[in-house]
């Protein structure tokens, strides 16, 4: 089955394929499909149906879209949706001008204000899966067949984000993966093998439920 995925990033269109390895997935770029929608849903899944919605209009073939991003619990849960806009206290939900910074930045930024929210013990109620550098990644995904025709799945991954960029290890993954350590593998999730990150992620959780809905259709 030729399945659209509504986004830009090859590192999803890689952990999609190989999960959903006996579908065919197409991202907008393969097929010089102009795709930039505004993102401006208050919710992981408002985004995603945002961005399902758009390619939807344009391929009128099943979409996947997904919105994904890492909550700190020490930040109240930020950055969250603005994760990929993220450029440090001043800007966390990002900058004015929409320039995004590097993800060594991020990375940094997001190190230090979690240290310092920590160090001045201004930590909001939480259930701190992993002590106060507990943090976790939402995946909300979507699979779009029409608009009378949708499905949902929203799932999380736990972890703990490192206390100095220093620490920062892996060269698999992408994003916040090397700064977010997983006590029980006692690896970031940038040392994870593509399978063990796709079993355990919350996009490998998303994804696995929208496959069996796929096969059941």
């Amino acid at each position: 089955m030729k399945i659209y995925l509504a986004t830009g990033n090859l590192n999803k269109k890689r952990e999609m394929s190989e999960i959903l390895s006996e579908h065919t997935i197409i991202i907008p770029s393969d097929e010089n499909i102009d795709f930039s929608p505004v993102e401006d849903g208050s919710t992981f899944y408002e985004n995603s149906l945002i961005k399902a919605r758009a390619l939807y209009d344009i391929v009128h073939s099943p979409v996947i879209a997904d919105d994904s991003g890492i909550g700190v619990d020490a930040l109240n849960g930020e950055p969250g949706i603005f994760s990929s806009r993220y450029a440090g206290p001043a800007f966390m939900h990002g900058k004015p001008d929409g320039k995004k910074i590097s993800q060594e930045e991020q990375n940094r930024f997001l190190i230090e204000q979690t240290n310092k929210a920590i160090e001045e013990n201004q930590l909001p109620p939480a259930p701190y899966l992993h002590g106060k550098r507990s943090c976790h990644y939402t995946c909300a995904m979507v699979l779009y067949c029409g608009p009378d025709r949708l499905f949902v799945a929203q799932e999380t991954f736990e972890g703990c984000l490192i206390d100095s960029l220093d620490k920062a290890a892996g060269t698999g993954g992408f994003g916040y993966d090397p700064i977010v350590f997983l006590p029980e593998y006692n690896r970031t999730v940038a040392q994870l093998t593509p399978d063990e990150k796709n079993a355990i992620s919350h996009r490998g959780k998303a994804v696995r439920v929208i496959q069996k809905i796929i096969e059941s259709l």
